[in-house]
């Protein structure tokens, strides 16, 4: 609720503001909040307004310390900031008691699955009389139509219903897509992109605007690497020379034209409109230029009310091109991905605006198993594209530059590339080195010294990347950490999910990441401490090969010790420790630490066993 009060902020004409929501659930919850929450409305936006609020999201700006209020300054803003927050937590506690009445029914299971579409309109009925209510935007409620049966097609499919029902009630030329737990920190962003898209020069061209993820829970040692610093502080500068960043799936505004072809807009008759867009004559209608929405919609009776319940239905699309020719892509689970490089190899191109102040803050995640969860998706999603007939190798360099193609390319690879590499890199040299084969030079020859050059010029590469942007080496140590983690746990299982999948073996499966925080868990993320309560499947693997390069660097230094063999297994040796130094949090975790968020001895006892075997197969492979 807070992210729609803060997206009805926004420093806008409010006629020409409209926002929906879409509640894939269909809980009457949900649609009982937005309802409180626009008749808190009412209150917060001319405050905002009056005062020049720049903090529009009310939880946030209630939170704030009162020394951030010394810029408003007077007694009038004092007394109304306090009715305004007495106001705040009635709308707070009123929707609390409804939740709590709420969990208390005997629920349906099955209710986010199987309800029917619901369109509602938000609010009394427009009166022209009262002023207050003509400063409103619209606020507009979906749940698109769930069938068990049905394929909806997770996020992607969310998006062309709100796509679809939004161009016959209002048909704003551009769109802002947050995610729930996004909300906008400031009231300028849709001003700040209309520069860019009405900038002649590269508007008829320019699809969207990408603004950075950007956190307001991030700990100031963030051991999760949840900023995602690479990507938002460093290689999406580099991708906006190259026309543009890709679409990240959250706090973008796009030109609602980019999404349907030139052919669809002005080259079909209404036939083929109909097998592109489906069967709703009003919505074909709306993809004129001069289309005017003619929906009442204080009359929820209305015939073109009833229309947008059709366009929400799960048949709607059956037969047509929705998610391959028009609207946001399916195929992947990396919807923003996959829609971003088809806009640009259409010609689209996009830019990339981080203004010092942060448009938009969210809530990262603060626990391994989220992260763990949120990072198989995107590896699934990823490879997905990499091994299709849309691999940006193949794809791409006829429809768009080399570089670019390789950006693309980069980033769908990167997850089946990284876990092979890393667990090669965790097995094969230490295996070797229990069994006393080396596998390096020795440290004296010169050959050894290639291998230093590179590995010293990757890590200082890295560290560079990370100092020049702001951070330090407790930044790059984490990122290093959590690099290892995910490459050998979800992005080994998310590629094997996709290859199973194009084998027939397994189908495609969207586990949404958790919206919500847990206390203690946060608590342990502030103190700087991983919190290992996550699936056997995910953390066995990872201890498997603590152990092993425990193991491998113990026996090394006692042959370096006793045989003297330090210049043939030194390079083995120093990776061994190397891994272990970067991974000692879960050396910590299986041995020292005895709180809730340790390792658990039976995932310590299983890896323990899952080592016995590796290792019997390492000594009869590696022997031969």
């Amino acid at each position: 609720m807070n992210t729609v009060l803060s997206a009805m902020a926004l420093d806008y004409p409010p006629e020409k503001l409209h926002v929906y929501l879409s509640d894939d659930g269909g809980s009457s919850i949900t649609l009982l909040g937005m309802k409180e929450a626009w008749k808190f409305a009412r209150w917060w936006l001319p405050f905002c307004k009056k005062y020049g609020i720049k903090t529009i999201c009310p939880e946030a700006f209630f939170s704030c310390p009162d020394d951030d209020y010394d810029d408003y300054g007077s007694a009038e803003f004092t007394v109304e900031k306090q009715q305004i927050e007495t106001k705040y937590e009635i709308f707070k506690e009123q929707v609390t008691r409804a939740t709590e009445k709420w969990n208390l029914e005997d629920k349906s299971s099955n209710s986010c699955r199987d309800h029917p579409s619901v369109v509602e309109v938000i609010g009394e009925k427009y009166d022209e009389k009262t002023e207050d209510q003509a400063k409103m935007p619209l606020l507009v409620y979906v749940a698109r139509e769930k069938r068990s049966f049905y394929s909806h097609n997770f996020k992607a499919g969310a998006l062309n219903v709100l796509l679809r029902v939004s161009g016959v009630m209002s048909n704003s030329p551009y769109i802002l897509v947050l995610d729930c737990d996004m909300y906008c920190n400031d009231p300028t962003s849709a001003r700040r992109t209309m520069c860019f898209h009405f900038d002649s020069n590269i508007s008829p061209s320019l699809a969207f605007v990408q603004f950075p993820q950007k956190f307001h829970n991030i700990s100031k040692n963030d051991i999760y690497d949840s900023q995602i610093r690479t990507v938002f502080a460093s290689s999406y500068y580099g991708l906006d020379g190259l026309k543009g960043p890709m679409l990240s799936g959250t706090n973008f505004y796009i030109k609602r034209v980019s999404l349907f072809s030139l052919s669809v807009r002005k080259g079909m008759d209404l036939k083929e409109r109909k097998n592109s867009c489906g069967p709703s004559n009003e919505f074909r209608k709306s993809l004129d230029v001069d289309y005017e929405p003619s929906i009442d919609v204080s009359d929820s009776s209305n015939t073109l009310m009833q229309e947008t319940k059709l366009l929400a239905s799960c048949s709607y699309e059956k037969n047509s091109k929705w998610g391959e020719k028009v609207g946001f892509m399916y195929h992947s689970l990396v919807e923003d991905y996959f829609t971003g490089f088809t806009l640009h190899c259409k010609g689209w191109r996009s830019v990339y605006l981080n203004p010092e102040r942060p448009q938009f803050l969210g809530t990262s995640t603060t626990n391994l198993n989220d992260l763990l969860i949120q990072n198989t998706r995107w590896s699934s999603g990823l490879v997905q594209v990499g091994i299709s007939k849309f691999c940006p190798f193949i794809y791409g360099p006829l429809r768009m530059s080399l570089l670019q193609s390789t950006a693309y390319a980069e980033f769908s690879f990167f997850p089946l590339l990284y876990c092979l590499s890393l667990w090669c890199f965790a097995t094969i040299p230490q295996l070797c080195l229990l069994l006393g084969i080396p596998l390096y030079p020795e440290a004296s020859s010169s050959s050894f010294y290639v291998f230093l050059f590179i590995f010293l010029s990757a890590i200082s590469k890295h560290i560079y990347d990370v100092v020049s942007t702001g951070g330090s080496i407790i930044t790059w140590r984490n990122e290093q950490r959590i690099w290892m983690i995910k490459s050998v746990t979800s992005s080994l299982y998310g590629s094997l999910n996709v290859i199973m999948e194009k084998l027939g073996l397994a189908e495609a499966s969207f586990l949404p990441t958790n919206k919500v925080a847990d206390d203690e868990q946060v608590k342990r993320y502030q103190m700087g401490l991983f919190d290992f309560r996550t699936s056997t499947m995910l953390l066995a693997p990872l201890v498997t090969l603590v152990f092993l390069n425990i193991a491998a660097f113990v026996c090394g230094v006692l042959r370096m010790i006793v045989a003297g063999d330090w210049e043939t297994m030194f390079v083995q040796v120093f990776l061994s420790f190397y891994i272990l130094a970067m991974n000692y949090a879960v050396v910590e975790g299986m041995t020292v630490r005895k709180d809730n968020g340790r390792i658990s001895p039976s995932v310590t006892l299983l890896s323990a066993v899952l080592l016995v075997i590796l290792l019997f197969l390492g000594s009869i492979t590696l022997k031969h």
